[in-house]
């Protein structure tokens, strides 16, 4: 039994919704995660796990490492601290504030992913440290929502002996084993501004930008010819032409134009050998558009994920939760987890559905179902 309590599990997540934890590209809108990682720390710290606290290169984001037990081995589970930006004039209530209503905790980040971690700490609260027989590991990153800066840092500085992982998106509590990696890239055509009554006296940046538009679609159509995966609902890699800005005026000629682009790739695919080989494609291009063209990675690839779907934790969670493992679209940390030697998959409460809207919730029967089977696991891993 432990000498402290911890708060309920919505004083938990309340103050957690409280605490603003925005990973953003936008200086303005970005903010540290550090007082989210010292709650975190302060409750698990009293749950007697020992806290190691981890500052990345930036000095305002942190990573926390928690554990319990003695050896190797054992269950990790993981989540992220921060969260999207939002639009609060839109919400009906204070996304900053948790309301609940019809067994739904409302506020930014209940369901992706500040739910999680109230979730397994009212777990953790009722295990027993003296019949531990495999530690038990909670992580805490930092910046999921941008460049997985938290994650990257993990590879570098700490070594995990855990021997499987969960990570707790919202998968509407079924199983994950597979999903797409992503890359975004900024692609900038450069002409020369001039007076449009002449187009001799300038270079269009806009038209170069035709060009550019044409390649990508067809590299878009080869990348589809050349791979596809059957488990996933869109079985091909998708390419999305995101965002174009382009010149200032229509009596002037335009002389830079800027598109954003996000491709996401399929498992058995390299993320970081597509995006070079379209880098190396686009730039051999400057001759044909007669302009200097940039292209630039807006993060660090992330690789696709595929776990081994006869693993010992895909069959376990196979039996506790009566479905079949699954893929989906988005990106998580698996990757990087997977890759220090866990046998990794995503699994959580909330519906993916709610991330990132206006008015996200995150249902109590979501929660309390995840406990169930998270509980058995833990059993099996740790005890």
């Amino acid at each position: 039994m432990t000498a402290v309590s911890i708060p309920s599990f919505s004083e938990m997540l309340g103050a957690l919704v409280q605490t603003p934890s925005v990973s953003n590209l936008s200086r303005e809108l970005d903010c540290s995660n550090r007082a989210v990682v010292e709650l975190l720390a302060t409750w698990l710290e009293d749950l007697g796990f020992d806290i190691s606290i981890q500052s990345l290169p930036n000095n305002i984001k942190f990573n926390l490492v928690a554990r319990k037990g003695e050896g190797t081995g054992g269950l990790l589970l993981s989540g992220h601290t921060d969260t999207v930006a939002c639009n609060p004039e839109l919400w009906t209530s204070d996304p900053f504030e948790l309301t609940s209503r019809d067994d739904k905790f409302f506020g930014l980040g209940t369901c992706d992913m500040k739910g999680f971690f109230p979730t397994i700490l009212e777990i953790l609260e009722h295990t027993s440290s003296t019949k531990l027989t495999k530690p038990i590991t909670v992580l805490a990153t930092a910046d999921e929502e941008t460049d997985m800066a938290g994650a990257r840092h993990l590879l570098d500085t700490e070594e995990l002996t855990a021997e499987a992982a969960i990570i707790g998106e919202p998968t509407s509590l079924e199983t994950v084993t597979a999903h797409k990696g992503i890359f975004t890239m900024k692609i900038t055509t450069r002409g020369r501004s001039a007076h449009s009554s002449d187009p001799n006296l300038g270079i269009n940046a806009l038209e170069g930008m035709h060009e550019i538009l044409t390649a990508l679609l067809n590299y878009r159509e080869v990348l589809r010819q050349r791979h596809h995966h059957e488990a996933f609902d869109i079985p091909y890699p998708t390419m999305n032409l995101g965002c174009l800005h382009a010149g200032d005026s229509a009596n002037r000629i335009c002389n830079s134009a800027e598109l954003l682009i996000d491709c996401r790739t399929l498992p058995g695919m390299s993320s970081t050998q597509v995006a070079e080989e379209l880098r190396h494609h686009l730039e051999s291009l400057d001759s044909k558009v007669g302009m200097p063209i940039d292209v630039e990675l807006g993060m660090p690839p992330i690789e696709p994920f595929s776990a081994n779907s006869d693993s010992r934790l895909s069959k376990l969670m196979e039996q506790l939760t009566g479905k079949t493992v699954k893929t989906v679209a988005f990106g998580t940390e698996a990757p990087f987890l997977q890759s220090m030697g866990l046998d990794t998959i995503v699994f959580g409460p909330g519906s993916i559905d709610q991330a990132h809207q206006v008015d996200e919730y995150l249902s109590l029967d979501q929660v309390r179902t995840a406990q169930d089977t998270l509980v058995r696991v833990l059993d099996a891993y740790c005890f």
